[in-house]
């Protein structure tokens, strides 16, 4: 891991089963209004919208769920958003903002489907969990839905352990926790 702007940086080699150089995930972090940022955080709400109510969304929901979920907690000195690009190209997003002086909550943790299995979704919380270090987390927290599975494997593939609820979300079906070392 490199340091960039005081922030973490992940370039970490990522292969594809084809014949093509291996490509790798940087991830930095960025405003979440960035064009690239926003562009990521709508792709985000119209996957984990569209699989709840099993039906692909509209902009205007889209637009909607944006309001009715701000992602205005994810800037400095109380959160951070990051952006990943796979080659260069943005294709992951993830936030973390600080619930307590002692926790942070990762929020927005997104692969787009075309490069999942890639390394992005490591990348991601590697440089998350930097960052909720860097805010003075000790811990750091999560809550995820019981049909995004995959996310609840990436979780506990990388250290994060089910525990009681700590939130009452509306969405909230299962609770993850990592102490930061």
């Amino acid at each position: 891991m490199t340091t960039h702007s005081e922030h973490p940086t992940l370039t970490a080699p990522t292969t594809k089963p084809t014949a093509a150089p291996a490509l790798s995930w940087t991830v930095t972090p960025e405003a979440f209004t960035t064009r690239d940022a926003t562009a990521l955080r709508r792709a985000y709400y119209a996957e984990v919208a569209g699989r709840y109510w099993k039906r692909q969304v509209t902009e205007a929901e889209i637009d909607q769920g944006l309001l009715d979920f701000p992602d205005d907690g994810l800037v400095p000195p109380t959160g951070q958003f990051v952006v990943g690009r796979l080659g260069g190209e943005p294709l992951a997003c993830g936030g973390v903002r600080l619930l307590d002086p002692g926790t942070a909550e990762l929020t927005r943790v997104y692969v787009d489907r075309r490069a999942r299995g890639t390394g992005g979704g490591a990348a991601l919380l590697e440089v998350l969990e930097a960052e909720a270090r860097a805010l003075g987390a000790v811990r750091v927290r999560l809550d995820t839905r019981s049909d995004l599975v995959e996310a609840r494997a990436l979780y506990a593939r990388h250290g994060y352990a089910e525990i009681p609820a700590y939130n009452d979300g509306q969405y909230a079906q299962h609770w993850f926790e990592k102490p930061l070392p």
